[in-house]
């Protein structure tokens, strides 16, 4: 059996691209929200309505993770749809979304993104290898543990850090979880905080795009599902940023697993992941 360690240094990248492949190939072949709005009747285990496209961009990625069990390889993969799935190694965990931003998808709205993570243990903290590809604009993010972040080939700039008016308030704020009530609760701190609030409709797209710096910050304003933030929150602190997750014992403590467990905090400083922790969700 192949160990551990090698396990973790398969070629996730290549893997992810192939899937990718796959993707944009099927949702090339259902472009129309008609087509892509058919549900298969189901529940994911996160909870949701299962989309017939999540279930084909899912089995696309199992095919690829079936491929490495068959050379050898043994992992656990946690996808939003089949919740945990035995590949013969509880210790290292492949945390699948397959459509983040399903919504978006269904009907044709840019962001919408597959995202991948492998970690060696249970929490964010131990994701080792990231992977987030955006199918709006088309980009590529990817980060290792201790190895940096990328996005399409160039690695990102750690030193990058928020813009701010003269008052303090940031540029730009990413938010995730949108719905008008949500908004509503959170509003008079969301004034304090920001000039501008932005709404991509993924969590993992918009954790890549405080990565980028191009966000000066990011904080979903309900409980956020591991699936969906694994990882981007990586590729934030691989980028230079700072991530938690508020609700749970530690900052990058929350679970590995489809259920929603803590609100999920980014930002390009700690003072300003400080700041963005008071916001109420």
């Amino acid at each position: 059996m192949t160990s551990t360690r090698s396990t973790l240094d398969a070629d996730w990248l290549r893997i992810c691209r192939r899937a990718v492949t796959g993707l944009e190939r099927m949702l090339a072949d259902a472009p129309t929200t008609k087509e892509r709005a058919l549900e298969t009747g189901t529940r994911g285990s996160g909870g949701d309505r299962t989309l017939e496209i999540d279930h084909d961009a899912e089995q696309l990625v199992f095919d690829e993770l079936d491929g490495l069990r068959e050379e050898g390889y043994r992992f656990v993969a946690v996808s939003e749809e089949r919740g945990e799935i035995d590949y013969g190694d509880a210790g290292i965990r492949v945390i699948i979304d397959p459509i983040d931003g399903s919504l978006n998808a269904k009907r044709g709205i840019s962001n919408y993104a597959l995202s991948i993570a492998v970690a060696d243990g249970a929490t964010m903290a131990d994701v080792a290898f990231a992977f987030v590809h955006d199918f709006g604009p088309r980009e590529e993010w990817w980060a290792r543990r201790g190895g940096g972040a990328w996005l399409d080939g160039r690695q990102l700039d750690r030193t990058l850090r928020e813009r701010r008016g003269r008052d303090g308030r940031l540029e730009v704020l990413g938010i995730e979880s949108a719905d008008p009530r949500w908004i509503q609760a959170s509003i008079d701190s969301l004034v304090d905080s920001a000039y501008r609030l932005r709404a991509l409709g993924t969590i993992a797209s918009s954790l890549c795009q405080v990565a980028a710096a191009r966000f000066d910050g990011m904080v979903s304003l309900r409980r956020s599902r591991g699936v969906d933030a694994a990882a981007g929150q990586l590729i934030v602190r691989e980028a230079g940023g700072e991530v938690s997750f508020p609700w749970c014992d530690r900052p990058l403590s929350a679970p590995l697993t489809p259920e929603p467990a803590s609100p999920v905090i980014a930002a390009r400083s700690t003072e300003t992941l400080s700041l963005l922790e008071r916001i109420p969700a």
